[in-house]
């Protein structure tokens, strides 16, 4: 396994932005997208349970459709790409269950096996949360994908723009998710920089070090 350095990590997430002009007429390229799905395949959760799912949407009529939800953001019909991350409502026993036989099957080993994972993960998620706790845990989790697919776009060279300002449920009404027991958590945007979009070169604002670590 050939892995990058850390001169090159941290240039790449210098580079990235949350680019707010994207360039519609560059696309991002089927190979570099097909290792962004990958990656949030790969995005870890809470028991392993992924509460969520990632509508990729590139029809731009229904791009067209939630411009108004977005509030006119340029970002949603312009960009190559935009990805909602919509986080499972009212998770239950059955869908730790359905994990749990999945596990099995992929890992061959009797699903009986994993019995006291089982009652950890029905006793912290599904007995002792309410449901809207539930679904502030798998929104949570939902964020976890976010920024794995944030800094995977960044090695790749590619623009994102992580959104939260939007009309959830709008959202969820244009593309059907709370019929199918989701809601919107958070949206991304990804393409490719415009060459008018000054953010690109606009100083980055952290607060020093010395202010946002502690060690103990």
């Amino acid at each position: 396994m050939s892995n990058i350095n850390h001169q090159q990590l941290i240039t790449q997430l210098n580079w990235r932005y949350a680019t707010k002009q994207f360039d519609p007429n560059r696309k991002i390229n089927e190979r570099d997208w097909a290792a962004l799905e990958a990656a949030l395949l790969l995005t870890p959760s809470s028991g392993g349970l992924q509460p969520w799912k990632f509508i990729v949407v590139t029809d731009p009529s229904v791009r067209t459709k939630l411009l108004p939800a977005s509030y006119g953001q340029p970002q949603i019909t312009d960009a190559s790409h935009l990805v909602v991350f919509a986080a499972k409502n009212n998770f239950s026993e059955a869908d730790v269950d359905a994990h749990l036989k999945h596990v099995a099957e992929v890992q061959g080993i009797p699903v009986e096996a994993l019995t006291p994972f089982r009652a950890m993960l029905v006793g912290g998620i599904v007995t002792n949360m309410d449901e809207a706790a539930r679904n502030a845990w798998a929104r949570n989790q939902a964020y976890i994908a976010l920024g794995n697919l944030l800094t995977s776009a960044a090695l790749l060279g590619i623009d994102a723009c992580p959104m939260e300002g939007v009309d959830r449920d709008q959202y969820d009404e244009i593309l059907g998710l709370k019929a199918n027991g989701f809601a919107t958590a958070v949206i991304v945007t990804l393409g490719h920089r415009s060459a008018t979009d000054n953010y690109a070169i606009a100083r980055k604002v952290r607060f020093p070090k010395e202010q946002v670590f502690a060690r103990i």
